[in-house]
């Protein structure tokens, strides 16, 4: 879902800077050696660096084009798709998450995103799995944020 590398790079930046705006109030929990705005801060400082990158890249790329092509964007069913599957994937995850948990559901929006994103169906299910796996533990194991696990609940460990 491409417009322009510049323009996308701008609002990756608006939003790091927010989400490191709104975590430096979090409280730090005793007896803890990091807080829980360590790893929210370090995702939202990669979005602007990331961010910085693409607009750099974006004012190389467009030095005398245009900044934003709207009708390209607009008109293209692939970018619908995209759009539609993105904001489909986020709703169907709130939606059912409690139900049928974490890993299953995030396994299915990944592969909904990934094949979105024209990836190989083999290749979607490998790394939507890869995927998951790795934020769970981040998150569930590594964080010690408690994850829903619908379907699984006898299997969570």
């Amino acid at each position: 879902m491409k417009i322009n590398d510049a323009f996308w790079g701008l609002l990756l930046m608006a939003l790091g800077a927010t989400v490191l705006f709104a975590v430096r109030n979090y409280p730090n929990i005793p007896g803890q050696p990091v807080g829980p705005a360590l790893f929210p801060g370090l995702i939202a400082l990669g979005m602007c660096i990331g961010g910085a990158m693409l607009v750099w890249q974006g004012w190389r790329d467009r030095a005398d084009g245009p900044w934003l092509e709207w009708e390209d964007w607009v008109n293209s069913p692939r970018h619908t798709r995209a759009l539609v599957a993105l904001l489909g994937s986020v709703v169907f995850y709130i939606v059912v998450a409690d139900d049928l948990g974490f890993l299953i559901t995030a396994v299915l929006m990944m592969f909904t995103l990934f094949r979105s994103l024209q990836v190989p169906w083999r290749r979607a299910v490998f790394w939507a799995v890869v995927a998951t796996l790795v934020v769970h533990f981040a998150f569930y194991k590594l964080l010690r944020v408690p994850l829903p696990w619908g379907v699984l609940t006898p299997l969570a460990w």
